[in-house]
């Protein structure tokens, strides 16, 4: 019995390793990019980590695990995304969508962050992630900490989640805060 359920789940760990390597094996940019904010709901959806720790930063993954897999064993009552950080496609009707460039992470740069270290975490989907391929390192120092289900009581959070939100907005709430 062990062994038909260890055979389903590496199964299902390959399938999840396929959908996110959808690049050219060439070594150009993959056809397909990722968002490390994704839809826990959407078909092609993996788990990219754990919530843990004291600030509830994200533990990452060794290798994905469909998203689909997961969510039927998260207690009723308790948001996915509270325990759990998904990606999935990086798509163009996104709101956070500018152009072709993703209006988050820029958001997200704007907020003054905490020195860390010079080491990112390990991430398996950095090669096709939308982040990684738009502003880089900056992007993998910055993720752990992102959250997709926000407090109301935390106002720079909710305005940063806002795709309506412009820098300079940004810029003000954060120089009235100091």
């Amino acid at each position: 019995m062990d062994s038909i359920v260890d055979s389903t789940t590496d199964r299902a760990r390959e399938r999840a390793e396929d959908r996110v390597r959808h690049g050219d094996q060439d070594g150009r940019e993959p056809s397909v990019t990722w968002c490390p904010s994704g839809d826990a709901h959407r078909p092609e959806s993996v788990v990219l980590g754990v919530r843990s720790g004291e600030n509830g930063e994200v533990v990452y993954l060794a290798d994905p695990v469909p998203a689909a897999d997961v969510l039927g064993g998260i207690p009723e009552g308790i948001a996915p995304n509270r325990v759990l950080r998904f990606a999935s496609h990086c798509v163009s009707d996104c709101a956070n969508r500018i152009g072709t460039s993703c209006g988050l992470i820029e958001r997200i740069r704007t907020v003054p962050s905490e020195p860390t270290a010079s080491a990112v975490p390990r991430c398996h989907l950095r090669p096709h992630c939308k982040w990684w391929n738009q502003v880089g390192v900056d992007a993998c120092h910055r993720c752990p900490a992102v959250t997709t289900l926000n407090s109301p009581e935390d106002e720079l959070t909710a305005l940063v989640a806002d795709p309506s939100t412009t820098r300079e907005q940004l810029d003000s709430w954060i120089a009235a805060a100091e």
